[in-house]
């Protein structure tokens, strides 16, 4: 090429034109200087190591503080363990509990307000150092546009998977007429996420396709905070499930299942399920059939703190909702110790919007508390998030051509797991979003 290009110039006369340089000009990187690093690739730390990071990807991970180029530029986090972005798999970024006005939101706010709320709530998020979330349900499927809004960078939160609304059966836990006279109850099928039967499942299916999700959440038995007698009976029979499960397949969705209770848990894990969410009387039955079908369990243990906390106060919850809460609340942390003794895959989730947001990383040393060790809790948040997502190829982990998602605390983690309570640098997709 460089003969070619020389004879040219002598033609032309423009000798000057040999002199050309024909090698790529220097890419320019950003190189973060890690005093230990938790690349997820093991369940150990590794010391003094330089995470070499080009536009939005990781280029290389390589050990010792790599001597910068003149157009490089350096991050120095060598007082620091820098992590993989968390991931928390179960979120509500459009709310937040605040007490008995929460029930009446739904009378005095409009689709606009939930979404600003959202865009707030996904800022804190972010800030806490969860740069993706699974959010399980929204409204007005508000988190679908702010989804995109981050995307196109008009917006400021972590990667959102959303499921836009769940779906419920008539009266069952998100169904969003629950609780109102038959004066006010609204007329609701596939479209706002109430079915009954399998054509309605396969329908409601095909309408989060199309109003942009990314998966499917239904809700398999009752719920803590509906306004709904039972916490824990079966709410879809199992035709319904099937045709959920084979028609969000078909559309390459996965399947997330709130469940507390043990039939409903059967019913959808037989089914093809990807993850139970709570799984409060989950038993050697239901950990076996998760085993055998490779199911993941996301516990949101902090939730169930926080609702059995707040049913000890007068009037914080409905009447029909405040036993269910006192019941259910106590008992997730203790289903988490068995389900991760037993071997049953963990990914981590806190639902928060039940608890503040924000306070996502609390989670992890109510993991730590029930015997899961520190390097396997962070490992829930990254790893395992990303293969339940199934962006294990982009996410997770720190290594090569991953996004450059990373978070840092100062301190060791893997001695201190409340450190990750105090995320102090954020980078997301390559960029800075705290320091």
């Amino acid at each position: 090429m460089k003969k070619t290009l020389t004879s040219l110039a002598i033609s032309l006369g423009l000798a000057t034109l040999g002199t050309i340089a024909l090698s790529a000009p220097a890419v320019s990187a950003t190189l973060v200087h890690a005093g230990k690093a938790f690349t997820g690739t093991s369940d150990k730390l590794k010391s003094e190591v330089t995470i070499v990071i080009e536009g939005n990807k990781i280029a290389s991970v390589e050990s010792g503080y790599k001597t910068p180029s003149k157009s490089d530029t350096v991050i120095d986090l060598k007082d620091a363990t820098v992590m993989p972005g968390l991931m928390d798999m179960h979120v509500h970024l459009s709310s937040q509990h605040g007490g008995p006005q929460t029930y009446l939101e739904r009378f005095s706010l409009n689709e606009a307000d939930y979404a600003l709320k959202a865009a707030n709530y996904a800022e804190i998020t972010l800030d806490a150092g969860f740069t993706t979330v699974r959010n399980l349900g929204d409204g007005y499927h508000e988190t679908v546009s702010l989804r995109n809004a981050i995307s196109k960078g008009y917006a400021t939160g972590p990667r959102i998977f959303t499921v836009g609304k769940s779906i419920a059966t008539t009266g069952g836990h998100a169904d969003p007429s629950n609780g109102l006279s038959h004066l006010l109850r609204p007329d609701v099928g596939p479209k706002q996420g109430v079915v009954n039967g399998e054509v309605e499942a396969r329908e409601a299916v095909r309408s989060r396709y199309q109003d942009g999700a990314d998966l499917i959440k239904i809700t398999a038995t009752g719920g803590v905070l509906s306004v709904a007698k039972s916490g824990q009976n079966p709410q879809f029979m199992t035709d319904e499930l099937e045709a959920i499960v084979q028609t969000a397949k078909d559309y390459g969705m996965t399947v997330a299942v709130h469940a507390h209770g043990k039939e409903g848990m059967k019913r959808a894990i037989v089914a093809g399920v990807d993850s139970i969410e709570h799984g409060t009387y989950m038993d050697d039955e239901v950990r076996d059939l998760m085993k055998q079908k490779g199911t993941y369990y996301v516990p949101t243990i902090l939730a169930g703190k926080f609702v059995a906390d707040k049913a000890k106060i007068d009037g914080y919850f409905p009447e029909l909702v405040r036993p269910k809460a006192a019941a259910i609340g106590p008992l997730i942390q203790n289903t988490f110790e068995k389900a991760h003794k037993a071997g049953v895959k963990i990914a981590f989730g806190t639902d928060s919007g039940v608890s503040a947001h924000g306070d996502n990383a609390q989670e992890f040393s109510l993991m730590v508390e029930a015997g899961m060790s520190e390097a396997d809790a962070i490992l829930s948040a990254t790893v395992n998030s990303a293969a339940l997502l199934g962006v294990s190829d982009t996410l997770g982990t720190l290594e090569a051509g991953k996004f450059a998602d990373l978070v840092a605390v100062v301190g060791n983690p893997l001695e201190d797991i409340t450190l990750l309570e105090s995320v102090y640098f954020v980078m997301k997709d390559g960029k800075i979003y705290k320091q």
